[in-house]
């Protein structure tokens, strides 16, 4: 009863206070809202206040430059209409809302009656950024002939006119403020390391904890979590990433940073927040080439712009952020304009492993990039032409990319030391996998192993291996790594039906040893059997796959298949060929307790 009576006391107040709002009384900015410039030239004459503001802020002056209305406007400025007043959301001035709209009249009309053209919002944008985003160079033009300057930067992230431009495609607002002056190697200020972020917000929890302890008596029910925020997820170290041209002095030099984990001698699981590192500290051109804004991307580079200038935040080129983008056919653009198809991120990703990984993109609790779908170019069109300029099939990974790390807990299935093959080889996409090979690709180099030792219980039969050593051949992630450990099968993408095709073309084609093991001590049997699937077990076991193996946890081929991870189901008609076949049966069902 108690909090009914303070919620219907709370929606009271509100109740007044709405009210309120809409007893404001602003006629003036009533009628310029509706366009009326009789009504209101007609309540000026009979004394209405001509600044009175609506319930947001929205004064007159505010309606006629949002709507672009000389006429409204004349009529408020001549009854002496405030030339900055503020709106409440956001601290808009009248030249701010004229500008976002392009409209270049009403912008030189309130820059003539005093408007300031430096004023900010409350997120720190100035009427440049706004004109440029919307595209009108003659607005922009008024601006800067007001003393506007052409390389402002907004004070939330750094972000110049250019940028708001390039980040539209307002190819004639580029081209006014590239002839005014602007610095297309500009780039943004605002580089977020999540990591950092993440023990200042420990921080301020444990304060606010605090407080609320000293003030109730209770502990809090608040915790703290990880330094790098989250449960690892995997990853090796962050990489050399952009390699400076030393005869351009425009281009940052020595912006190689040791690896995650070089101390440690090798790669080592790290935190989700860990993982994403640094973002941010884009250019105008990244914005352009993320969208496929080709004549954008066009304009820049013939300004000036360098086609290999890294992303201040993880190092990632125009070409890599294209390519993670799926816009394929500006990639390829860029690397006509001398990209290196060789720089890669922090990540180790390079535009070659992008992509194959978009191409197959996971299914994810987020949205993935979906151009790639309307490209003229194919993804296999893009990955010839970057293996043409010289692409290095075998470049790995040094970490578990972040963009994949969020779902890791159903992914089962870490990246770190990938090739673009091994890449194709989790998507069952023969077709990349023999362009790939054609191009010189090693098809055996495996992802790399955080270290598996040889325990007393270990009945594999295997030595350990190392931190840095091999851990899942490309033979094993065309199939189905990590179906019997997690819930990958909600989230993988891969060639429809494609099972068999990739098994075939490992044992027939790349004549791969069917009992090869990775560093757990699963064969490609294994794998299958985690997957029901019965055809490819008598293909494999037609090539004298061991139905008898058993991994380092002690699971034989048998127990792969009888639920071996609480979500998954057994498969009965699974389980009976390989028990059939000689296979132990552990009956260690988990879904089944």
């Amino acid at each position: 009863m108690r909090r009914l009576h303070v919620t219907a006391l709370f929606g009271a107040l509100l109740l007044a206070v709405s009210v309120a709002d809409a007893q404001v009384a602003a006629p003036v900015s009533d009628a310029a809202m509706r366009g009326d410039v009789a009504a209101v030239r007609t309540l000026v004459a009979r004394g209405a206040d001509v600044n009175a503001a609506q319930g947001d802020g929205m004064t007159a002056l505010h309606w006629a430059a949002l709507n672009g209305a000389i006429d409204v406007m004349n009529a408020v400025l001549e009854a002496r209409a405030t030339p900055d007043p503020l709106t409440r959301v956001g601290g808009y001035t009248p030249l701010h809302l004229a500008s976002s709209r392009g409209h270049a009249t009403a912008v030189t009309r309130l820059l003539a009656a005093g408007s300031k053209p430096a004023a900010v919002t409350a997120t720190g944008v100035q009427p440049i950024h706004l004109a440029a985003q919307a595209g009108d160079p003659h607005a922009i033009q008024s601006l800067l002939d007001r003393g506007a300057d052409v390389n402002a930067v907004d004070q939330t992230h750094g972000r110049t006119p250019l940028v708001f431009a390039a980040s539209q495609n307002r190819l004639d607002a580029m081209k006014m403020l590239l002839a005014k002056g602007a610095n297309v190697r500009l780039t943004t200020k605002k580089v977020v390391d999540y990591q950092e972020r993440s023990r200042q917000d420990n921080a301020a929890r444990v304060a606010r904890d605090r407080a609320v302890t000293a003030a109730t008596g209770r502990a809090s029910t608040g915790g703290v979590v990880a330094a790098g925020g989250g449960a690892p997820v995997g990853g090796a170290g962050r990489g050399q990433g952009f390699v400076p041209d030393p005869n351009d002095p425009d281009v940052p030099q020595g912006v190689g940073r040791a690896g995650r984990g070089a101390a440690t001698g090798g790669p080592r699981p790290v935190s989700d927040i860990e993982a994403i590192g640094r973002q941010g500290g884009f250019t105008a051109l990244h914005y352009a080439v993320r969208d496929g804004f080709a004549d954008a991307a066009t304009l820049l580079l013939d300004a000036g712009h360098h086609v290999n200038l890294p992303t201040a935040g993880d190092r990632s080129t125009p070409l890599v952020v294209s390519v993670l983008n799926g816009q394929y056919d500006l990639a390829i653009t860029l690397l006509a304009r001398g990209a290196d198809p060789n720089l890669v991120n922090d990540d180790g990703v390079g535009p070659l492993f992008a992509t194959v990984n978009n191409e197959w993109a996971l299914r994810t609790w987020y949205p993935q990039p979906t151009a790639g779908a309307q490209q003229k170019a194919s993804y296999l069109d893009l990955m010839e032409a970057l293996l043409k300029a010289g692409a290095d099939p075998d470049a790995r990974t040094l970490s578990h990319i972040w963009y994949a790390s969020y779902n890791t807990g159903r992914m089962g299935v870490d990246f770190t030391g990938a090739t673009p093959f091994w890449r194709a080889a989790y998507a069952l996409d023969v077709a990349a996998m023999r362009l790939l090979v054609r191009y010189g690709a090693d098809p055996s180099i495996p992802t790399m192993t955080y270290g598996s030792p040889r325990r007393p219980n270990d009945l594999s039969g295997l030595p350990g291996v190392p931190v840095g050593g091999p851990h899942v051949p490309p033979f094993h992630a065309a199939s189905g790594v990590g179906y019997g450990t997690s819930r990958v099968a909600q989230q993988h993408r891969h060639v429809p039906d494609g099972w068999m095709a990739a098994a075939k073309y490992f044992l027939e084609d790349l004549k791969v040893d069917v009992n090869q093991r990775d560093a757990d001590g699963f064969t490609a049997l294994h794998h299958t059997a985690a997957r029901g699937d019965n055809q490819v077990i008598k293909y494999l076991v037609s090539r004298d796959a061991n139905v008898m193996v058993v991994n380092r946890a002690g699971q034989t081929t048998a127990d792969m298949a009888n639920s071996p991870e609480q979500r998954t189901q057994p498969f009965p008609e699974t389980i009976k060929l390989l028990v059939g076949l000689g296979a132990k049966n552990n009956n260690n069902c988990r879904s089944c307790k």
